[in-house]
């Protein structure tokens, strides 16, 4: 993949941030109205759950711009890790939602509600869900596409919001049958499943983040090495992450009666198939002679 490319995939993800911002505006507003109008607590604190995405999906947005910047003195790789930091944001933000959910759960079974809200919230509720959903697969599809963590951890937080907003509708429906279990048992489950998204999300980017590798994608990226014509041995391959990108160190053995030219071509060739992989920007090739046996 080209550099320009990349760039241009960074600039797609950033449709996917703004997109979620400009919905979480909307939906939190109408969240916080209808709220106030019906009587629903539980949808107003939906609304400002929602209030609060929109940080996690500007720290989205300013990480996918930060990673378009050049390399630079400070910089000799680019600023590519700006993305893979701003999932690390976006799962706090996500992991503060999920325990601020489960606290409200906990919190709520000890409390009792006095009356119930009007209906109008639930398909405030259900609207929200779907628009939200409709969302998620945006970003979910578009970070397949540009293979972007920084989107995919949007897409995550988008799909978080419509376990919450139908964890809500949920409640509600449960205060309109006397069943008020309903809405505690019901927000545990999401404030979980909230929390183990967010976990995932930074698993993921502090693996990237410590220079962790998938140990599948090594043995992929060697295996391809070992298939260029004059590689005698891959004797160590590294790689690492910079966003949604990789960098490879390999070292090899070669001939040792090979003139430098074709000990060179040997090594532009690791580097040409290494770099047909989508995901490989930069390859490092080191090569060392090794006696031909007589």
């Amino acid at each position: 993949m080209e550099q320009h490319q990349r760039y241009e995939n960074l600039k797609m993800g950033e449709r996917g941030a703004i997109i979620s911002i400009i919905a979480y505006i909307c939906l939190s507003l109408l969240k916080l109205i209808v709220g106030k109008l019906s009587g629903s607590e539980a949808l107003s604190a939906d609304g400002l759950n929602n209030a609060t995405d929109i940080v996690a999906s500007i720290a989205v947005l300013i990480g996918l711009r930060l990673a378009q910047r050049p390399a630079d003195e400070d910089h000799p790789y680019g600023h590519w890790k700006s993305e893979t930091i701003a999932s690390l944001i976006a799962s706090f933000i996500m992991m503060a939602v999920g325990l601020e959910v489960l606290f409200t759960a906990i919190m709520s079974i000890f409390r009792t509600n006095e009356q119930s809200p009007d209906l109008i919230s639930v398909w405030t509720g259900l609207f929200c869900a779907v628009i939200m959903f409709l969302v998620y697969r945006y970003n979910r599809n578009l970070a397949k596409k540009i293979n972007s963590q920084a989107v995919m951890a949007a897409a995550k937080d988008n799909f978080s919001d419509v376990l919450v907003g139908l964890g809500t509708v949920v409640g509600i429906i449960g205060s309109q049958f006397q069943l008020p279990w309903l809405d505690p048992v019901t927000a545990i489950i999401v404030g979980l499943m909230i929390c183990k998204t967010a976990w995932d999300i930074f698993r993921e980017a502090s693996h990237h983040l410590s220079d962790g590798y998938d140990e599948k994608a090594l043995q992929v990226y060697k295996d391809t090495v070992q298939m260029v014509d004059g590689v005698e041995v891959v004797k160590e391959l590294r790689a690492r992450n910079y966003g949604s990108n990789t960098v490879v160190d390999v070292v090899l053995s070669i001939k040792g009666e090979l003139e430098f030219h074709e000990a060179h071509e040997i090594a532009t060739n690791v580097e040409n198939e290494l770099k047909k992989s989508s995901e490989v920007i930069d390859v490092h090739v080191h090569y060392e002679p090794v006696k031909s046996r007589s």
